[in-house]
């Protein structure tokens, strides 16, 4: 009997020590994707409207989930499952013996995300400077955006049907963080921020402003698909699969990032 419960306690300890290693892991992995202090939203101070880049769930028809769950790759490209929406295959009173083969092209078909970082200072969209070298007394500079910037992101290599790699993509990233993402996004002349920044007496201030940006690294699948129809029964078939590495800058829309320094000579 002592031998048994002991062997139960021992077992619960490792059991809650492998949880608690997960939770942690999975704390961290958050904890990178979290808004530093050193940035901020500027949405409603943002002079030009980012439209939302939000994303749909598509839910796949009676006869897409039928086709998925008959591929023998997984298959989460909302383009081709939207195909299979609008799709239908009637059924045939006599349709024994009838067997075809239908080529639906070259897809890509899934993606596998394997890193999603941040980088905050992606790109310099702004600087603002204060001369304080002629004054006893401190001087404030604030964040004012001079002229109206677009920051583009987009896949760090070519690959084949780039909109639906992207798309992917997209839909990894935006599940990982709460940030709001878009491979474009413009930070209007005039936004401004309440930040305050002392430049001391007898020096100059610069206030640099950037545009941050997720790093999304994974693996992309693509495969040749087919619909086969053999008498009243549909599947499909996914032949000659590949898998290709992939990364993909994604801008953070309306957030910046700032970094202060101040100098007694000109930067």
């Amino acid at each position: 009997m002592f031998k048994w419960m002991k062997s139960f306690i021992l077992l619960n300890i490792v059991f809650l020590s492998i949880s608690l290693t997960n939770s942690q892991k999975s704390f961290a992995a958050k904890s990178d994707l979290r808004v530093p202090g050193f940035a901020s939203n500027v949405s409603k101070e943002n002079t030009y409207p980012n439209p939302s880049q939000d994303l749909p769930e598509l839910q796949p028809g009676e006869l897409a989930k039928q086709l998925l769950d008959s591929s023998n790759v997984k298959i989460e490209n909302p383009n081709l499952i939207r195909m299979f929406n609008e799709s239908s295959v009637g059924k045939a009173p006599f349709a024994v013996g009838y067997n075809a083969k239908i080529f639906l092209g070259v897809w890509p078909l899934n993606y596998e995300s394997n890193e999603t970082t941040i980088n905050w200072q992606y790109k310099k969209v702004n600087t603002n400077f204060l001369d304080n070298r002629g004054e006893k007394n401190y001087k404030q500079v604030k964040y004012y955006q001079n002229s109206q910037l677009i920051i583009r992101g987009g896949l760090t290599s070519k690959v084949r049907d780039a909109d639906d790699v992207i798309n992917l993509m997209m839909h990894d990233a935006s599940e990982k963080t709460t940030l709001p993402l878009a491979f474009q996004t413009v930070i209007g002349a005039g936004t401004k921020n309440e930040r305050v920044y002392n430049v001391p007496p007898k020096r100059l201030g610069y206030l640099y402003t950037y545009a941050p940006a997720v790093n999304e690294k994974g693996k992309v699948t693509f495969g040749e698909v087919y619909l086969i129809l053999k008498g009243n029964k549909k599947s499909l078939q996914v032949k000659n699969v590949i898998s290709q590495g992939i990364g993909a800058w994604i801008p953070v829309q309306d957030y910046v990032s700032f970094g202060y320094v101040t100098s007694v000579h000109p930067r």
